[in-house]
């Protein structure tokens, strides 16, 4: 696995229920490998491609698209990787408490 600069991590609320964060992706950075431990929704700021790196190192392409949301489960494992030209960013909701 190849190793990239972080990608830069702003969290905008943080509390018992909610975290929130901004992720900004210069051109060759990525998140680092992770476990996602609650549900979550990701907001996409910018339109891109982002590269995903799975647990067990397959890797394939992630178009996101600007304002269209999606939700994954708690339990995701992987690296989200930007190999594109230009930056990309989105907003990452996790949901500490049920619903």
């Amino acid at each position: 696995m190849a190793s990239y600069p972080e990608a830069t991590p702003t969290r905008q609320v943080d509390n018992e229920r909610v975290c929130v964060t901004e992720w900004r992706f210069p051109p060759g950075h990525a998140t680092g490998w992770h476990r996602h431990g609650y549900d979550y929704v990701v907001v996409p700021a910018t339109d891109g491609v982002l590269t995903i790196q799975d647990k067990d190192g397959k890797t394939f392409e992630s178009p996101i698209k600007l304002g269209q949301s999606y939700y994954r489960q708690s339990g995701v494992e992987h690296d989200v990787i930007n190999l594109t030209d230009r930056e990309i960013v989105f907003v990452e909701i996790e949901f500490k408490t049920p619903m």
